[in-house]
């Protein structure tokens, strides 16, 4: 037992010999032993309101995921944050995370607001199945916004007799044919590989001129094979990065 007080003690004096803070008029600010995404030790800051205190992240949090491209604006992604949010007992402000304390009760709520943001976080960068889930998120919320018609999660049989699902087809019009669409987050060959497959099994009982569009996740990606989109295009599949969405709009909207 006496070793267990010992980790203990040592674990207590780590955390408050890391743990650093300065004031000014409005508020004090609180530098922590632990670390953001960036490997940056996470800051907090703690504002007095009345008798009580505010402990706030001041936006950094939510600032630095839509800075790198993380849409926070869609219905899944809101869910997704005021439940994480809401297991911590943390409010959000704009884009504050916030947590009101008192003197008693400042290291519970402070070390809640410090999961909160860690969770956050991790919930929309480490978990490959969200992420995965969340890209095809965001491209539903483009084409929704961008006034697009399509059918989601449509599965066509293909000539092997297997289904082969396809994320979303707009149908033909006057001025375009049926495109189907691929969302793809991790571009890389073995991605390009399955939508090959997919594609050269159904392209041929598909309506004339059907057009097969691959839009690929590449924020946070600098080690895209070149030669991703040029496999694609060597069997008549269109790639569009994320990035460049805005170029495909007329297209998807004919």
């Amino acid at each position: 037992m006496s070793d267990i007080n010992k980790l203990i003690d040592t674990y207590y004096k780590w955390l408050k010999d890391k743990t650093s803070w300065q004031s000014n008029d409005k508020f004090t600010e609180i530098t922590t032993p632990y670390l953001d995404r960036h490997n940056d030790y996470i800051r907090v800051y703690l504002i007095q309101d009345g008798n009580d205190f505010l402990l706030t992240d001041e936006g950094e949090t939510i600032d630095d995921l839509v800075m790198s491209g993380c849409i926070l604006d869609t219905p899944k992604r809101k869910k997704i944050l005021e439940y994480t949010l809401n297991g911590f007992g943390v409010s959000r402000q704009d884009n504050k995370l916030i947590v009101k304390t008192s003197i008693d009760s400042f290291a519970l709520k402070k070390h809640n607001l410090l999961q909160a943001i860690l969770s956050v976080n991790d919930m929309f960068y480490l978990s490959e199945a969200n992420i995965k889930n969340l890209f095809f998120e965001d491209v539903k919320n483009f084409l929704d916004i961008s006034d697009v018609r399509y059918t989601e999660n449509v599965i066509f049989k293909g000539i092997s007799g297997f289904d082969r699902k396809f994320d979303f087809v707009i149908p033909k019009s006057k001025n375009a044919s049926e495109r189907v669409l691929k969302t793809i987050t991790y571009p890389n060959k073995n991605a390009a590989d399955l939508f090959i497959m997919d594609w050269l099994d159904t392209k041929d009982i598909r309506p004339d001129k059907s057009r097969a569009i691959v839009l690929a996740n590449d924020f946070e990606r600098d080690n895209i094979n070149i030669n991703f989109s040029e496999a694609l295009k060597n069997y008549g599949i269109s790639t569009c990065f994320w990035s460049d969405r805005e170029k495909i709009k007329e297209q998807l909207t004919a």
